[in-house]
C-alpha cells in the first residue's frame, strides 16, 4: 500500500563514549528525545507513540528513559533487531505516521555497552546467529581458514569472497578505514577523532586474516532520536524549512541463499541490502537498476571496512565487480561521486547498537538541510528542481535484518525563518553540547512527573 508522505522533523545524538558506565540508557535517551524535540519545536505531549530500540538492556528500558519527559499513556514499544535495532524502531515509527494511526511519532534508540568484542548475556542458550557463524566457517573451505572474534570474521570472509571473485585486497580496506577515520575529525559526536591514515590502519594489531584494529567498530555508549510526523503536521507547525521526506524505506530478513548458497557475502547481509535497495527505489519510483545516480551522500554500516566494500554494490553505487575500483577512484568521498559516511562512519564514530541506524538517520537529515558545517557534502542541492539529491542510509544486523532509508528535501522546502538552530540554541548538527533541565522543561509534557525527572542525571 503506497500510504502517505512522512517526513522527519526533529532529531537529535548523544556524543559516542567508549562504554565505561558513565552514563545510564534513560539519561542519554533523555539527551536525544530533548534535542529531538527542540529541534522539532514541540512538546512530549504532541508525541503519539514511540518506539526505542536497545539490545543490551532489562524490558521496559525504553518507558524508563521517555518517563523522563511525561506520563502520557501513549505506546512506547521496545525494539531488538541486533545492528539494525535504531533503524527498525524509525521503521515503526514511520509506519505509525504512514499508514494514518498517528500524525507525530517518536523513535529513539540507545546502548550501553560493554568493552572489547560483543558477546552475549545468555550464555545458557544458543546464540540466535550460531547458524549462520556456522555457515560462515563452512565457507572457508571455499576461501581459505580465517581467524579472530565472531563477528569480523565473518565480514572478512565476506570481502575474502569479495578479493577472489573480483579483486582488491586489504589495502583497499585500509583506504575504506582511513577515510573513514579521517572524516571522523570533523565531527565532534565521535568516539574517535585521530584520522588514522592508510599506514596506520595496515599496521594496527591484526583481527582476522584481513582486518586490522581500525578497520573496525568499536563497542560504544550512546544514544539519537528522530521524530516523524505527517505532511498535514509539518504544515500546522510551519516546519517547512526543516522538514526532510522519508521517501521511500524498505525492511527486510534474510532469503534461502543465507544457508542454502555458497557466498560468505551473502551469509552477512549482501542479498538481503540488496533486495531492499531495490524496493526502496521501486517505491520511489525509479526503474529498475535506477536511480542511483541521483544520491549525493550515504551513510552505510561499515561495523568493518570489510562491510563498506561488499555494500556499495548491493546497493547499487557500483556494478558487484567495481567496488574496490570505487575505492580507487576516490568515488566514496569528498570530491567524489559519493560522499560515504561523512560522520566518520560506525569504524570511527563508534557504534552503540540501538543508537547506530538513528545515528544515520540524523546525520543524513542534516546533510539535507544543509546544516552539516564541515561535515557537509558539497553539490547536493545543484540540481535543476532546487530539491537536491538524494540521501541513502543503510543499517544492517544479523540474524538478520536490514532496512534502507532514501531521504530527499521535500516540494515545499522554505528556506529561512526560525528553525531547529534558534530553538536548541545552536547548531546540534555539527557541535555536541548537553542539554539542561531548562532544555527539558521545554518540551516535557503537562503529566510529567518531578518524582522521576529528580532522578534524572544529565
Amino acid at each position: 500500500m503506497p500510504g502517505r508522505r512522512t517526513f522527519l522533523v526533529g532529531g537529535g545524538c548523544t556524543a559516542f563514549i567508549k562504554p565505561r558506565g558513565q552514563r545510564t540508557t534513560e539519561d542519554m535517551g533523555l539527551e536525544a528525545a530533548t534535542k529531538a524535540l527542540l529541534d522539532a519545536g514541540i512538546n512530549y505531549d504532541q508525541v503519539q507513540s514511540a518506539y526505542v530500540g536497545y539490545c543490551y538492556g532489562d524490558s521496559t528500558s525504553g518507558q524508563r528513559a521517555l518517563y523522563n519527559l511525561g506520563l502520557t499513556h501513549i505506546p512506547i514499544i521496545n525494539v531488538n533487531n541486533n545492528c539494525s535495532t535504531g533503524s527498525s524502531a524509525l521503521y515503526q515509527a514511520n509506519n505509525e505516521v504512514k499508514y494514518g494511526r498517528v500524525e507525530c511519532s517518536l523513535a529513539l534508540g540507545f546502548e550501553r555497552m560493554k568493552p572489547g568484542s560483543l558477546g552475549t548475556n545468555f550464555p545458557d542458550r544458543p546464540s540466535p546467529i550460531l547458524l549462520i557463524s556456522k555457515r560462515s566457517m563452512e565457507l572457508e573451505e571455499d576461501i581459505g581458514a580465517n581467524h579472530g572474534p565472531n563477528a569480523p570474521r565473518l565480514f572478512d570472509n565476506g570481502a575474502r569472497e569479495y578479493f577472489a571473485k573480483h579483486g582488491g585486497g586489504i589495502e583497499h580496506l585500509a583506504k575504506i578505514a582511513s577515510k573513514n577515520h579521517k572524516h571522523s575529525t570533523n565531527n565532534p559526536y565521535s568516539q574517535f577523532r585521530d584520522g588514522w591514515t592508510e599506514q596506520q590502519v595496515l599496521d594496527a594489531p591484526k583481527i582476522t586474516n584481513s582486518l586490522t584494529k581500525f578497520m573496525c567498530s568499536p563497542t560504544s555508549d550512546g544514544a539519537a532520536a528522530c521524530i516523524v510526523v505527517s505532511e498535514d503536521f509539518v504544515h500546522k507547525h510551519g516546519l517547512e524549512n526543516q522538514a526532510i521526506e522519508i521517501v521511500a524505506q524498505a525492511l527486510t530478513t534474510d532469503g534461502p541463499g543465507t544457508f542454502e548458497g555458497r557466498s560468505s557475502m551473502d551469509v552477512v547481509g549482501y542479498q538481503m541490502t540488496k533486495t531492499c535497495t531495490d524496493q526502496v527505489f521501486k517505491e520511489a519510483g525509479f526503474a529498475p537498476g535506477q536511480g542511483r545516480d541521483q544520491v549525493g551522500v550515504v551513510e552505510l554500516h561499515d561495523c568493518f571496512a570489510a562491510n563498506e566494500l561488499i555494500t556499495y554494490a548491493a546497493l547499487g553505487l557500483c556494478p558487484e565487480n567495481d567496488a574496490h575500483k570505487l575505492v580507487e577512484r576516490g568515488d566514496n568521498t569528498y570530491g567524489g561521486k559519493f560522499v560515504v559516511n561523512p560522520s566518520g562512519g560506525l569504524e570511527a564514530k563508534g557504534h552503540p547498537l540501538g543508537a547506530t541506524g538513528l545515528g544515520m538517520h540524523f546525520y543524513i537529515m542534516m546533510q539535507l538541510r544543509d546544516w552539516a558545517g564541515p561535515m557537509q557534502a558539497p553539490g547536493l542541492f545543484d540540481t535543476p528542481d532546487k530539491r537536491g539529491k538524494y540521501g541513502l542510509i543503510h543499517n544492517v544486523g544479523l540474524g538478520g535484518a536490514v532496512v534502507v532509508s532514501l531521504l530527499r528535501r521535500p516540494d515545499f522546502f522554505k528556506p529561512g525563518g526560525v528553525d531547529g538552530r534558534t530553538r536548541v540554541g545552536y547548531n546540534h548538527a555539527h557541535e555536541c553540547r548537553p542539554i539542561t533541565l531548562g532544555d527539558v522543561d521545554k518540551v516535557k509534557s503537562k503529566t510529567a512527573s518531578k518524582y522521576v525527572i529528580e532522578h534524572a542525571k544529565l
